[in-house]
C-alpha cells in the first residue's frame, strides 16, 4: 500500500449507502469523499486526485458506466470498481471492457471492498507523457492489463503538476512536443525526483545523435516499439514491480 493514505470516492445514489462505507473506511485510516450523484462526484474530481472510486453501477441521470468514462478521461489512473445488484448485466460487461477493475455485488462486503482498495493502491504508478492520444490509449491498455495504474499527461506542464505525487515510480515520455522538449523534461524530473525512473520514447533517433540523454533518462525506446519489451524495460528499471506476463 502507498506510504500515504489512500483517496477513495465513493458515489451511490443512496445516501446511506455513501454514509456507512464513508464510517467504516474512514475508520481504517482511508480518506474518504462521498457523491450521491455522478455530477456531484465530477465536482469533487475537479478539485481532488483519487486512488480508487467506489461507483453504484445503476443511478438516475449517470450511470457508473459513463461516470467512470469521464472519470477516467479526467484522471487515468484512479481505479474504478463497480458496486451493482446486478453484476451479470451488459452494463457491468461494459464497465470491464471500460477498465474498470472489478465489478463489487450488493449487499456490499466492507471486508472486500478493502481488500480491494489496498490491492488497487498497491498496483505500480506510471506516468506517459505522450501528445499522441491514441498512442496514450494504447499504453494505458497495454500497461493496465498487467496491473499498472497509469496516469495520461498530452502536455508537459500537465505531467510537471501530477508528478508530485511521491508514489509514481516511473514516467514514459515522449521526445517531442509543440511546446516542450521531452529529454529536458526527463532532466527535470531526475533533479527534482531522483527515484523516479524515466523511459524517453522517440521516433527520431537522430534527433538524439548530438545529445547526450543518458544522464537525463534511465532508457529509450524507439518507435515503433514491441509493447513487451517496453513493459519488460519498465520490470526491470523498477525492480519492484508485479507484472504479470498472462495480464489480468
Amino acid at each position: 500500500m502507498s506510504l500515504k493514505s489512500p483517496s477513495i470516492l465513493v458515489v451511490d445514489d443512496e445516501p446511506d449507502i455513501c454514509a456507512n462505507l464513508r464510517d467504516i473506511l474512514s475508520e481504517f485510516g482511508y480518506r474518504v469523499d462521498t457523491a450521491t450523484s455522478g455530477a456531484e462526484a465530477l465536482k469533487l474530481l475537479a478539485h481532488n486526485r483519487y486512488d480508487v472510486a467506489l461507483l453504484d453501477l445503476k443511478m438516475p441521470e449517470m450511470n457508473g458506466v459513463d461516470l467512470y468514462r469521464e472519470i477516467k478521461r479526467r484522471s487515468s489512473s484512479t481505479v474504478g470498481l463497480i458496486i451493482s445488484a446486478y453484476a451479470s448485466t451488459s452494463s457491468a460487461a461494459e464497465a470491464l471492457e471500460l477498465g474498470a477493475w472489478r465489478i463489487l455485488s450488493k449487499p456490499v462486503d466492507a471486508g472486500l471492498v478493502m481488500s480491494c482498495i489496498d490491492e488497487a493502491v498497491s498496483q505500480p504508478l506510471v506516468m506517459v507523457v505522450d501528445d499522441d492520444q491514441e498512442l496514450c490509449a494504447s499504453l494505458w491498455d497495454a500497461l493496465h492489463s498487467q496491473g499498472i495504474r497509469v496516469e495520461l499527461a498530452h502536455e508537459l506542464a500537465h505531467a510537471s503538476r501530477i508528478l508530485i505525487d511521491p508514489d509514481f515510480q516511473a514516467a514514459i515520455v515522449d521526445l517531442k512536443f509543440p511546446q516542450g522538449d521531452g529529454l529536458q523534461f526527463c532532466g527535470e524530473m531526475r533533479e527534482k525526483y531522483p527515484q523516479l525512473k524515466t523511459i524517453l520514447i522517440t521516433g527520431y533517433p537522430h534527433d538524439l545523435e548530438e545529445r547526450r540523454e543518458d544522464r537525463l533518462v534511465d532508457a529509450t525506446c524507439f518507435k515503433p516499439f514491441d509493447m513487451v519489451e517496453l513493459i519488460d524495460m519498465l520490470r526491470r528499471l523498477t525492480g519492484k514491480m508485479q507484472l504479470s506476463g498472462e495480464g489480468r
